[in-house]
């Protein structure tokens, strides 16, 4: 671990910086380059800002699409929710540039190892190195032909400069986009170890990876089934992972979400964060502010405008029955499920992980409370709540830290203003065992075969949950949902099925539960106050059970149901002034012409 932190801290020094075209230019410019590329060392720095700064504008939307547009994560006015992001939203316009300049950069890597790679560098580590970069340019593609459709291809940046079509560039077909993804994989696979240091990319996370690729690729153009050859590549790829990797799944599911455990076995791709200095924000991770409700920890947060939606707290069981759910007071929630706690905080949970010097804080009313447990959602927030504004009641687990005692606890430094170094998990091993049981499902109603209950059931067990001795495509779309919640990927599960499904995952989406509750919080629930604003601006409060606040509907801005066409987002307006052809009916590519050295 301090190994790559090192390795990171080192590398922010070549600064990543942006251009205004849409492909943006790779770095050259930052620094030396007869003076680098020296040894394997060097070659793997030139790697290093691609496990952190070119994604840090595209991580501040992800949640965005993969949780708040799938109906996981509500945010108070925000077009993702509604599926209503336009081409002119920042974070519309950010994303795009963010995976565009990882592109750029994992092209720059390979190009100047090539050109640059001294005697004193060896095959190894120039492949290891070049077949990192990979993995992470594949990444982003993985990402754009989800989000966007077809896309160009922008194989090496320099070589379109110089002929001037860097901004003249037509989108590739889905299909030759999903093809080139594969290629670059297949061949990141040839170049990576099996094994490399801890937090780095090695051979099972691009096997990982490319089992998804399959498993996604095999509805696009279907209709009804899947493509049996892609699910039988994604069969493979997973079992390689899961079966012969060695690695094993994180015992106590909570624990993957802690600093001490950023590079356990369980994490075969992430966003490796560090906290460096004020300068280097971008290699920071600033989601607590996002996620956290106010007084969480000594950092400003926005987390109180935003929280799970009531249709993910109903998928892990937390019932609601008119407009109280049941639980609501603490110490009558019932939960077996373990990942709902570690995902989601709500009335009643107690975090021993979270405030462990055990904080003196303020409650509502101005008295002196301690907190010898940990984090305690009600004691802090009280009965009588007037701090806290989640819509849904609950908040966000994953992602946060606590105070910066609790990352001085596991990281051994402070975090520094709202940034911390807890990872990002883009692709888990519990990921994989999920893929593995659907592509042995195939086309399949259901199935009992051993290898598929064996992956599915290993997932359940470590959640506390009981067992299935026949499991279908809907157990695993819902333990998906349940075991990667914001994780940025429901999203594109709902994606992948609308490929081959359309009309079934398009209803999926218009009949879920995007309701809000007006006032404070959801645990605060009183039948008989429905209007901000009564009680000089705070709602109606019953004392003894501490309720308020009705849930209301959360209509869609046309009154209409959803279409098929929020299923892709709109480019950013500044990519379609500087490059018309964007708007254009995409083109076949031949993939044959590309290759790798």
């Amino acid at each position: 671990m301090k190994k790559i932190i090192l390795l990171l801290l080192t590398a922010i020094t070549f600064a990543f910086f942006s251009c205004e075209d849409f492909l943006h230019r790779p770095d050259k410019g930052n620094y030396t380059l007869a003076n680098f590329y020296k040894s394997d060392e060097q070659c793997l720095q030139a790697v290093n800002p691609l496990y952190t700064v070119p994604w840090f504008d595209f991580f501040r939307g992800w949640l965005r699409v993969g949780d708040c547009q799938s109906g996981n994560y509500y945010i108070d006015g925000n077009g993702f929710w509604m599926l209503t992001p336009n081409d002119d939203m920042e974070e519309v316009k950010s994303m795009s540039a963010s995976l565009w300049a990882v592109n750029a950069r994992a092209n720059t890597v390979l190009e100047n190892i090539n050109l640059y790679a001294g005697p004193g560098t060896t095959q190894v580590g120039r492949d290891k190195a070049k077949g990192e970069a990979l993995v992470w340019k594949a990444l982003s593609y993985f990402f754009m032909v989800r989000i966007y459709g077809a896309v160009p291809i922008v194989h090496n940046n320099t070589e379109l400069m110089a002929t001037g079509e860097y901004n003249t560039l037509y989108r590739a077909k889905i299909e030759n986009v999903y093809d080139y993804i594969i290629m670059t994989l297949e061949q990141a696979i040839e170049w990576l170890p099996e094994e490399s240091e801890e937090g780095r990319l090695d051979k099972y996370s691009a096997y990982g990876l490319l089992a998804k690729v399959y498993l996604t690729k095999a509805g696009y153009g279907r209709s009804g089934d899947r493509d049996s050859s892609d699910l039988e590549n994604a069969k493979e790829y997973a079992r390689k992972v899961v079966r012969e990797s060695g690695r094993v799944l994180t015992p106590e599911y909570s624990d993957i979400f802690r600093g001490s455990h950023n590079t356990d076995d369980e994490s075969l791709i992430a966003w490796r964060w560090v906290t460096a200095a004020d300068n280097y924000w971008t290699a920071m991770n600033d989601l607590q502010s996002d996620l956290t409700p106010n007084g969480f920890s000594e950092a400003q947060a926005w987390g109180s405008w935003s929280g799970p939606s009531l249709d993910l707290q109903e998928a892990f069981g937390e019932r609601f029955n008119g407009t109280s759910p049941s639980g609501a007071i603490s110490g009558t929630r019932n939960n077996v499920d373990k990942r709902r706690k570690a995902t989601m905080m709500m009335y009643g949970d107690v975090y021993s992980y979270f405030w462990r010097d055990n904080p003196v804080k303020k409650d509502a009313d101005g008295n002196d409370i301690a907190f010898p447990n940990g984090f305690d959602f009600a004691r802090f927030y009280g009965t009588l709540l007037r701090d806290f504004h989640s819509p849904t009641g609950a908040n966000v687990v994953k992602h946060i830290v606590g105070s910066n005692a609790d990352h001085l606890g596991e990281f051994g430094v402070p975090m520094i203003g709202r940034g911390t170094s807890l990872a990002t998990h883009i692709l888990r091993l519990a990921d994989v065992y999920l893929v593995y049981a659907e592509a042995i499902l195939g086309n399949n109603a259901s199935t009992s075969d051993p290898e598929a209950l064996w992956a599915f059931n290993e997932v359940r067990k470590r959640a506390g949950v009981s067992e299935k001795a026949s499991i279908t495509w809907e157990d695993l779309f819902k333990e998906r949902r349940l075991e990667l919640a914001f994780e940025g990927d429901f999203w594109y599960d709902i994606v992948r099925w609308h490929y081959y499904m359309p009309n079934e995952a398009l209803a999926y989406l218009n009949g879920q539960n995007r309701k809000t509750y007006t006032g404070l919080s959801a645990y605060y629930l009183d039948q008989g106050w429905n209007t901000w604003g009564s009680e000089g601006g705070y709602p109606k409060v019953d004392e003894q059970t501490g309720l308020h606040s009705p849930r209301i509907d959360m209509e869609r801005p046309d009154g209409k149901p959803y279409t098929h066409d929020k299923f892709t987002m709109p480019f950013p307006s500044t990519d379609l002034q500087m490059n018309p052809n964007l708007a254009k009916d995409p083109v076949e590519y031949d993939i044959t012409q590309y290759t790798y050295e």
